[in-house]
Protein backbone atom coordinates (compact mmCIF):
# COMPACT_ATOMS: atom_id res chain seq x y z
CA UNK A 1 0.00 0.00 0.00
CA UNK A 2 1.35 3.93 -0.56
CA UNK A 3 -0.22 6.85 0.58
CA UNK A 4 1.19 10.42 0.21
CA UNK A 5 -0.41 13.38 3.17
CA UNK A 6 -1.61 16.30 0.80
CA UNK A 7 -2.48 19.95 2.17
CA UNK A 8 -5.45 20.15 4.30
CA UNK A 9 -8.87 19.44 2.81
CA UNK A 10 -6.81 17.68 0.17
CA UNK A 11 -7.44 13.42 -0.61
CA UNK A 12 -4.86 11.44 1.72
CA UNK A 13 -4.89 7.50 2.69
CA UNK A 14 -3.73 4.40 0.90
CA UNK A 15 -3.69 2.35 -1.59
CA UNK A 16 -2.63 -0.58 -3.15
CA UNK A 17 0.15 -0.97 -6.06
CA UNK A 18 -1.46 -0.66 -9.41
CA UNK A 19 -4.67 0.93 -7.94
CA UNK A 20 -3.45 4.40 -8.03
CA UNK A 21 -6.35 5.12 -11.25
CA UNK A 22 -8.31 4.85 -8.16
CA UNK A 23 -6.74 7.78 -6.48
CA UNK A 24 -6.71 9.59 -9.46
CA UNK A 25 -10.76 9.59 -9.90
CA UNK A 26 -11.45 10.44 -6.66
CA UNK A 27 -9.33 13.20 -6.31
CA UNK A 28 -11.47 14.43 -9.06
CA UNK A 29 -14.59 14.11 -7.33
CA UNK A 30 -13.04 15.92 -4.22
CA UNK A 31 -11.60 18.83 -6.11
CA UNK A 32 -15.25 19.12 -7.85
CA UNK A 33 -17.22 18.80 -4.53
CA UNK A 34 -18.69 22.43 -3.15
CA UNK A 35 -19.12 21.81 -0.03
CA UNK A 36 -17.97 18.99 2.57
CA UNK A 37 -15.80 15.80 1.11
CA UNK A 38 -15.86 12.59 0.51
CA UNK A 39 -14.42 8.74 1.66
CA UNK A 40 -14.08 5.73 -0.50
CA UNK A 41 -12.67 2.25 0.32
CA UNK A 42 -12.73 -1.41 -1.56
CA UNK A 43 -11.97 -4.40 -0.53
CA UNK A 44 -11.15 -7.14 -3.13
CA UNK A 45 -10.07 -10.93 -2.68
CA UNK A 46 -9.34 -11.03 0.90
CA UNK A 47 -7.55 -7.58 1.27
CA UNK A 48 -8.20 -3.83 1.90
CA UNK A 49 -7.07 -2.27 -1.92
CA UNK A 50 -8.67 1.51 -1.45
CA UNK A 51 -9.06 3.99 1.83
CA UNK A 52 -9.07 7.14 0.53
CA UNK A 53 -10.70 10.68 2.19
CA UNK A 54 -10.49 13.47 1.47
CA UNK A 55 -12.12 17.38 1.20
CA UNK A 56 -13.51 19.20 4.56
CA UNK A 57 -15.48 17.99 7.08
CA UNK A 58 -17.40 20.87 7.89
CA UNK A 59 -19.47 23.53 6.43
CA UNK A 60 -17.32 26.17 6.79
CA UNK A 61 -14.34 24.16 5.23
CA UNK A 62 -11.75 24.95 8.05
CA UNK A 63 -11.70 21.23 9.37
CA UNK A 64 -10.04 18.34 7.29
CA UNK A 65 -11.98 14.89 6.85
CA UNK A 66 -9.74 13.11 9.01
CA UNK A 67 -9.37 8.96 8.75
CA UNK A 68 -11.76 8.42 11.69
CA UNK A 69 -14.52 11.35 10.42
CA UNK A 70 -18.30 9.52 9.91
CA UNK A 71 -20.71 11.26 7.69
CA UNK A 72 -24.50 10.22 7.69
CA UNK A 73 -25.00 8.12 4.27
CA UNK A 74 -28.87 8.24 4.19
CA UNK A 75 -30.17 4.94 3.21
CA UNK A 76 -27.38 3.01 3.37
CA UNK A 77 -28.04 2.30 6.92
CA UNK A 78 -30.90 0.24 6.00
CA UNK A 79 -28.74 -2.80 5.42
CA UNK A 80 -27.01 -2.38 8.90
CA UNK A 81 -30.25 -2.00 10.44
CA UNK A 82 -31.98 -5.59 8.06
CA UNK A 83 -28.48 -7.43 9.42
CA UNK A 84 -29.71 -6.69 12.94
CA UNK A 85 -33.09 -8.35 12.66
CA UNK A 86 -31.35 -11.05 10.17
CA UNK A 87 -28.91 -12.05 13.07
CA UNK A 88 -31.85 -12.31 15.29
CA UNK A 89 -32.82 -15.12 12.35
CA UNK A 90 -29.85 -16.79 12.25
CA UNK A 91 -29.98 -17.52 15.96
CA UNK A 92 -33.48 -18.84 15.65
CA UNK A 93 -35.17 -16.02 18.19
CA UNK A 94 -37.28 -15.24 14.79
CA UNK A 95 -38.49 -16.49 11.60
CA UNK A 96 -39.23 -14.92 8.14
CA UNK A 97 -42.62 -16.16 8.28
CA UNK A 98 -43.33 -14.45 11.66
CA UNK A 99 -46.54 -12.43 11.62
CA UNK A 100 -44.82 -8.90 13.06
CA UNK A 101 -47.84 -9.07 15.66
CA UNK A 102 -46.25 -12.36 17.35
CA UNK A 103 -43.91 -10.29 18.78
CA UNK A 104 -45.11 -6.62 17.93
CA UNK A 105 -49.17 -7.33 18.93
CA UNK A 106 -49.95 -3.74 18.24
CA UNK A 107 -48.76 -3.71 15.04
CA UNK A 108 -51.79 -3.30 12.82
CA UNK A 109 -50.65 -3.75 9.58
CA UNK A 110 -50.69 -7.76 8.73
CA UNK A 111 -47.46 -8.49 7.46
CA UNK A 112 -44.51 -11.15 7.91
CA UNK A 113 -41.15 -10.71 8.78
CA UNK A 114 -39.89 -11.39 5.35
CA UNK A 115 -42.41 -9.01 3.83
CA UNK A 116 -41.31 -6.23 6.50
CA UNK A 117 -37.50 -6.45 5.38
CA UNK A 118 -38.33 -6.50 2.41
CA UNK A 119 -40.33 -3.09 1.55
CA UNK A 120 -43.41 -5.17 0.86
CA UNK A 121 -45.58 -3.55 4.02
CA UNK A 122 -47.59 -0.08 2.97
CA UNK A 123 -46.15 1.48 5.96
CA UNK A 124 -43.95 4.15 3.80
CA UNK A 125 -45.90 7.73 5.02
CA UNK A 126 -48.24 8.88 7.27
CA UNK A 127 -52.05 9.90 6.29
CA UNK A 128 -51.79 13.04 8.58
CA UNK A 129 -49.23 15.98 8.94
CA UNK A 130 -46.76 15.82 11.92
CA UNK A 131 -44.19 17.58 13.81
CA UNK A 132 -40.97 17.56 13.33
CA UNK A 133 -40.43 16.00 16.85
CA UNK A 134 -42.03 13.49 16.35
CA UNK A 135 -38.88 12.11 13.93
CA UNK A 136 -37.05 12.18 17.26
CA UNK A 137 -39.03 10.48 20.05
CA UNK A 138 -38.82 6.58 18.80
CA UNK A 139 -41.79 5.56 21.58
CA UNK A 140 -44.18 7.73 19.80
CA UNK A 141 -43.08 6.86 15.85
CA UNK A 142 -43.66 3.42 16.75
CA UNK A 143 -46.66 3.87 18.44
CA UNK A 144 -47.97 5.49 15.21
CA UNK A 145 -46.76 3.46 12.88
CA UNK A 146 -48.45 0.61 14.71
CA UNK A 147 -51.67 2.21 13.91
CA UNK A 148 -51.05 3.75 10.92
CA UNK A 149 -53.42 2.19 7.72
CA UNK A 150 -50.90 0.95 5.88
CA UNK A 151 -51.56 2.20 1.70
CA UNK A 152 -51.35 -1.20 0.30
CA UNK A 153 -51.92 -4.98 2.04
CA UNK A 154 -48.99 -6.58 2.51
CA UNK A 155 -47.05 -8.57 -0.25
CA UNK A 156 -49.34 -6.75 -3.45
CA UNK A 157 -46.64 -3.88 -4.01
CA UNK A 158 -43.15 -2.86 -3.46
CA UNK A 159 -42.31 0.56 -1.89
CA UNK A 160 -39.10 1.52 0.20
CA UNK A 161 -40.13 3.11 3.25
CA UNK A 162 -37.61 5.62 3.23
CA UNK A 163 -38.12 7.42 6.65
CA UNK A 164 -39.77 4.57 8.81
CA UNK A 165 -37.96 1.28 8.02
CA UNK A 166 -35.45 1.99 10.67
CA UNK A 167 -38.36 2.25 13.28
CA UNK A 168 -40.53 -0.55 11.67
CA UNK A 169 -36.77 -3.42 12.17
CA UNK A 170 -35.80 -1.33 14.82
CA UNK A 171 -38.75 -2.28 17.41
CA UNK A 172 -38.89 -5.67 16.30
CA UNK A 173 -35.52 -6.29 17.15
CA UNK A 174 -36.11 -4.26 20.57
CA UNK A 175 -39.13 -6.40 21.22
CA UNK A 176 -37.55 -9.57 21.16
CA UNK A 177 -33.96 -8.95 22.44
CA UNK A 178 -34.83 -5.62 24.34
CA UNK A 179 -31.51 -3.18 23.39
CA UNK A 180 -32.11 -0.63 20.80
CA UNK A 181 -31.43 -0.81 17.29
CA UNK A 182 -28.38 1.37 17.60
CA UNK A 183 -27.49 -0.77 21.10
CA UNK A 184 -28.00 -3.73 19.24
CA UNK A 185 -25.56 -3.09 15.84
CA UNK A 186 -23.36 -2.09 17.83
CA UNK A 187 -23.14 -4.67 20.42
CA UNK A 188 -23.60 -7.42 18.15
CA UNK A 189 -22.19 -6.43 14.64
CA UNK A 190 -20.30 -3.27 14.28
CA UNK A 191 -18.09 -4.29 17.29
CA UNK A 192 -17.11 -7.49 16.56
CA UNK A 193 -16.54 -6.83 13.48
CA UNK A 194 -14.42 -3.83 13.81
CA UNK A 195 -17.09 -1.42 11.78
CA UNK A 196 -16.50 2.08 12.40
CA UNK A 197 -20.69 2.66 11.77
CA UNK A 198 -23.03 3.61 14.41
CA UNK A 199 -26.73 5.05 15.11
CA UNK A 200 -27.39 7.11 17.78
CA UNK A 201 -24.04 9.03 18.10
CA UNK A 202 -22.73 9.16 21.77
CA UNK A 203 -20.79 12.74 23.19
CA UNK A 204 -17.27 11.15 22.30
CA UNK A 205 -18.17 10.77 18.29
CA UNK A 206 -20.32 14.28 17.82
CA UNK A 207 -16.72 15.99 17.00
CA UNK A 208 -16.03 13.10 14.30
CA UNK A 209 -19.37 13.88 12.09
CA UNK A 210 -18.79 15.50 9.15
CA UNK A 211 -21.41 18.10 8.47
CA UNK A 212 -24.26 17.49 5.39
CA UNK A 213 -23.79 20.10 2.67
CA UNK A 214 -26.15 20.90 -0.04
CA UNK A 215 -29.06 19.09 1.66
CA UNK A 216 -31.75 21.99 0.69
CA UNK A 217 -30.79 20.75 -3.34
CA UNK A 218 -32.22 17.41 -2.52
CA UNK A 219 -35.74 18.79 -1.68
CA UNK A 220 -35.80 21.04 -4.09
CA UNK A 221 -35.45 18.05 -6.60
CA UNK A 222 -38.25 16.18 -5.09
CA UNK A 223 -40.20 19.23 -6.49
CA UNK A 224 -39.32 17.71 -10.03
CA UNK A 225 -42.83 16.14 -11.40
CA UNK A 226 -40.71 13.37 -12.66
CA UNK A 227 -40.33 12.37 -9.19
CA UNK A 228 -44.04 10.44 -7.59
CA UNK A 229 -46.12 12.35 -5.17
CA UNK A 230 -45.45 9.31 -2.47
CA UNK A 231 -41.78 9.74 -2.13
CA UNK A 232 -42.31 13.78 -1.12
CA UNK A 233 -44.81 11.97 1.33
CA UNK A 234 -42.82 9.54 2.68
CA UNK A 235 -39.49 12.02 2.99
CA UNK A 236 -40.80 15.03 4.14
CA UNK A 237 -43.29 14.12 6.96
CA UNK A 238 -42.53 14.53 9.72
CA UNK A 239 -40.44 17.07 8.60
CA UNK A 240 -36.73 17.70 9.21
CA UNK A 241 -35.02 14.82 7.16
CA UNK A 242 -33.93 17.17 4.59
CA UNK A 243 -33.57 20.01 6.34
CA UNK A 244 -29.53 21.12 6.94
CA UNK A 245 -29.98 22.41 10.36
CA UNK A 246 -31.86 19.16 11.92
CA UNK A 247 -29.45 16.73 10.21
CA UNK A 248 -26.50 18.66 11.41
CA UNK A 249 -27.49 19.18 14.44
CA UNK A 250 -26.55 17.17 17.61
CA UNK A 251 -29.77 15.99 18.50
CA UNK A 252 -30.33 14.75 15.68
CA UNK A 253 -27.25 12.98 15.49
CA UNK A 254 -27.61 11.07 18.57
CA UNK A 255 -31.28 9.75 17.76
CA UNK A 256 -32.18 7.02 16.68
CA UNK A 257 -33.46 6.84 13.08
CA UNK A 258 -32.11 3.90 11.74
CA UNK A 259 -33.70 4.11 8.24
CA UNK A 260 -31.37 7.06 7.75
CA UNK A 261 -29.23 8.23 10.03
CA UNK A 262 -26.24 5.92 10.88
CA UNK A 263 -22.79 7.70 10.93
CA UNK A 264 -19.65 5.99 9.63
CA UNK A 265 -16.37 5.78 7.61
CA UNK A 266 -16.41 4.44 3.91
CA UNK A 267 -14.39 2.07 5.37
CA UNK A 268 -16.81 0.80 7.74
CA UNK A 269 -19.43 0.70 5.36
CA UNK A 270 -17.11 -1.03 2.75
CA UNK A 271 -16.12 -3.67 5.34
CA UNK A 272 -20.12 -4.71 6.22
CA UNK A 273 -19.68 -6.24 2.82
CA UNK A 274 -16.53 -7.83 3.14
CA UNK A 275 -17.67 -9.41 6.28
CA UNK A 276 -20.71 -10.83 4.61
CA UNK A 277 -18.41 -12.00 1.40
CA UNK A 278 -16.09 -13.27 4.11
CA UNK A 279 -19.03 -15.40 5.09
CA UNK A 280 -19.25 -13.47 8.44
CA UNK A 281 -22.24 -11.55 10.44
CA UNK A 282 -24.98 -14.49 9.14
CA UNK A 283 -24.49 -18.14 7.81
CA UNK A 284 -23.95 -17.82 4.43
CA UNK A 285 -27.19 -19.62 3.62
CA UNK A 286 -29.02 -16.79 5.64
CA UNK A 287 -26.55 -14.23 3.47
CA UNK A 288 -27.33 -15.76 -0.04
CA UNK A 289 -31.45 -15.82 0.87
CA UNK A 290 -31.29 -11.86 2.42
CA UNK A 291 -29.54 -11.01 -0.88
CA UNK A 292 -31.72 -12.72 -3.71
CA UNK A 293 -34.31 -11.20 -5.00
CA UNK A 294 -37.86 -11.68 -2.63
CA UNK A 295 -40.03 -8.65 -4.19
CA UNK A 296 -40.02 -7.80 -7.74
CA UNK A 297 -41.95 -4.41 -9.09
CA UNK A 298 -41.97 -0.97 -9.88
CA UNK A 299 -41.01 0.63 -6.60
CA UNK A 300 -44.18 2.65 -5.55
CA UNK A 301 -41.93 5.23 -3.43
CA UNK A 302 -39.10 5.09 -5.66
CA UNK A 303 -41.04 5.20 -9.35
CA UNK A 304 -39.03 4.69 -12.06
CA UNK A 305 -37.82 0.98 -13.45
CA UNK A 306 -38.55 -2.33 -11.81
CA UNK A 307 -36.24 -3.12 -9.33
CA UNK A 308 -36.04 -5.99 -6.95
CA UNK A 309 -35.62 -6.19 -2.76
CA UNK A 310 -34.09 -8.70 -1.08
CA UNK A 311 -33.95 -8.78 2.92
CA UNK A 312 -32.96 -5.49 3.62
CA UNK A 313 -30.74 -5.05 0.27
CA UNK A 314 -31.48 -3.80 -3.55
CA UNK A 315 -30.12 -6.44 -5.09
CA UNK A 316 -28.98 -7.15 -9.40
CA UNK A 317 -27.71 -9.29 -10.99
CA UNK A 318 -24.16 -8.12 -9.87
CA UNK A 319 -24.79 -7.56 -6.62
CA UNK A 320 -26.29 -6.55 -3.48
CA UNK A 321 -26.20 -3.52 -1.64
CA UNK A 322 -27.97 -0.20 -0.59
CA UNK A 323 -27.51 3.55 -2.33
CA UNK A 324 -28.51 6.60 -0.27
CA UNK A 325 -30.28 10.11 -1.33
CA UNK A 326 -27.17 12.27 -1.50
CA UNK A 327 -24.86 10.17 -3.31
CA UNK A 328 -23.53 7.65 -0.78
CA UNK A 329 -23.53 3.77 -1.56
CA UNK A 330 -22.53 0.23 0.11
CA UNK A 331 -22.12 -2.43 -2.01
CA UNK A 332 -20.91 -6.11 -2.56
CA UNK A 333 -20.03 -7.82 -5.89
CA UNK A 334 -19.58 -11.63 -5.22
CA UNK A 335 -18.86 -12.86 -8.30
CA UNK A 336 -15.88 -10.23 -9.02
CA UNK A 337 -14.91 -10.77 -5.51
CA UNK A 338 -15.06 -6.86 -4.06
CA UNK A 339 -16.83 -4.67 -1.70
CA UNK A 340 -16.86 -0.99 -2.24
CA UNK A 341 -18.16 2.05 -0.10
CA UNK A 342 -18.66 5.54 -1.29
CA UNK A 343 -19.82 7.84 1.24
CA UNK A 344 -19.95 11.84 1.00
CA UNK A 345 -20.92 14.85 2.85
CA UNK A 346 -21.79 17.22 -0.39
CA UNK A 347 -24.99 15.78 -1.33
CA UNK A 348 -25.80 15.14 -5.14
CA UNK A 349 -25.66 12.69 -7.24
CA UNK A 350 -24.45 9.19 -7.92
CA UNK A 351 -22.70 9.44 -10.74
CA UNK A 352 -19.53 10.53 -8.37
CA UNK A 353 -19.73 6.94 -6.82
CA UNK A 354 -19.91 5.18 -10.01
CA UNK A 355 -16.62 7.19 -11.54
CA UNK A 356 -14.84 6.14 -8.89
CA UNK A 357 -16.20 2.53 -8.76
CA UNK A 358 -15.34 2.45 -12.50
CA UNK A 359 -11.83 3.30 -11.91
CA UNK A 360 -11.30 0.55 -9.40
CA UNK A 361 -13.17 -1.99 -11.91
CA UNK A 362 -10.61 -1.03 -14.91
CA UNK A 363 -7.87 -1.76 -12.82
CA UNK A 364 -9.26 -5.12 -12.13
CA UNK A 365 -10.03 -5.97 -16.06
CA UNK A 366 -13.78 -5.35 -15.33
CA UNK A 367 -16.31 -3.76 -17.37
CA UNK A 368 -17.87 0.13 -16.47
CA UNK A 369 -20.49 0.13 -14.60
Amino acid sequence: MNGAREESGGVDGIVAEGFEPVREAFQQVVEAQSGTGAAVAAWHDGRWVVDLWGGWADAGRTRAWQPDSIVMPYSVTKAFTALCALVLVDRGRLDLDDPVQRHWPEFRAGATVRQLLSHQVGLVALADPASPDLLLDWDALCAQLAREEPLWQSGMAIGESALFYGHLVGELVRRIDGRTLGGFLRDEICAPNGLDFQVGLGEADLARAVDLTGVAHLADDLESPERPDLLRRALLNPPGALDPDTVNSAAFRRAEIPAINGHGTARGVAGLYAALLAGRIISPSLRDKSTSAQARGVDRVMGGAERAWGLGFAVDDAGYGMGGIGGSLGWACPQDGYAFAFVTGTMGGHDRADAVETAFREVLGLPPL
